[in-house]
């Protein structure tokens, strides 16, 4: 028994033009699916310049409502008309003052599923997202489109464990990462692929762990102090690559994967038969003092 499902990735590069940019994702959607593709994710916040380098209250106009907002208007329009599911990371305004960093699920009839905001919000160096960003609010989420259940986390979200296990546990067969993460310029060779092993890695843990297929995907190009590194991939429940994407060019990729390996493989190994969930309490605390 096999269940295929073609996954259609966008990495690009982005300009200061969030209409532009818009303009361009959707003539990029329009070619992956003429390749065939059924579910196309894009890159995190993939309408505008990675703003969270700064802190800037300027950036904020960049928002947008969630449901009711253009964007999310013209990618319900689009899923329709190509018959594909579209899996889109906006920055959301949901109030005055109250920002969050969202990803839209929108099915192949234009019908708006639901959205995810992302739990864990990062703060670090050119990554000053606890500015603009509050941390989701409404908890992990599953989404059943036409072409199965599939997760949606985002980001700095990927280097948790306890994020895929929920999710996948929600009855997800795909994860996917919608992300925006690179390196800093100054960086030797060494640290940058270290860095970018130790990023791919941890989300191929996820696929192992929890016997799914897991996609992210990255942006590119230099963006003030970062270098994006793209390398989008997608990974099967083994953990094996079936795709990784340049660290440089523009990615426009369709990748086949059968879902229905998800069960072979969780009989085979059958970890969530042998989750020690009555010893599992220790992990809701903080940290564990002596």
């Amino acid at each position: 028994m096999e269940k295929k499902v073609k996954i259609g990735i966008i990495q690009t590069s982005v300009t200061d033009n969030k209409q532009k940019n818009i303009e361009i994702t959707c003539e990029n959607i329009k070619k992956i699916a003429q390749k065939g593709a059924n579910i196309i994710c894009l890159q995190e916040l993939f309408a505008s310049l990675y703003f969270c380098n700064v802190e800037d209250h300027a950036n904020f106009s960049l928002a947008e409502n969630i449901p009711n907002g253009n964007t999310t208007h013209i990618f319900q329009s689009l899923a329709k008309e190509l018959n594909v599911v579209i899996i889109a990371s906006l920055f959301e305004k949901r109030a005055a003052g109250l920002y969050h960093n969202t990803t839209i699920v929108i099915d192949t009839d234009g019908n708006y599923l639901g959205k995810y905001r992302k739990q864990h919000i990062p703060d670090d160096p050119g990554f000053y997202e606890k500015f603009y960003f509050t941390p989701g609010d409404e908890g992990y989420k599953v989404f059943q489109t036409k072409f199965g259940k599939i997760g949606v986390l985002i980001c700095w979200d990927q280097w948790f464990p306890e994020a895929a296990r929920i999710t996948s546990l929600m009855g997800a067969e795909i994860l996917f990462y919608p992300t925006a993460i690179g390196w800093e310029l100054d960086t030797d060779e060494k640290t940058n692929q270290e860095q970018y092993n130790a990023w791919q890695l941890i989300q191929r843990s996820h696929a192992i762990a929890n016997g799914v297929h897991v996609v992210s995907v990255n942006r590119i190009g230099r963006e003030d102090i970062t270098q994006f590194w793209g390398g989008s991939f997608v990974a099967n429940p083994m953990g094996s690559l079936l795709f990784q994407a340049s660290h440089s060019e523009e990615s426009l990729e369709v990748i086949e994967i059968d879902t229905h390996l998800s069960e072979n493989y969780r009989t085979i190994w059958p970890f969530l038969r042998d989750r020690r969930i009555d010893t599992y309490q220790p992990i809701t605390e903080r940290y564990l003092e002596k």
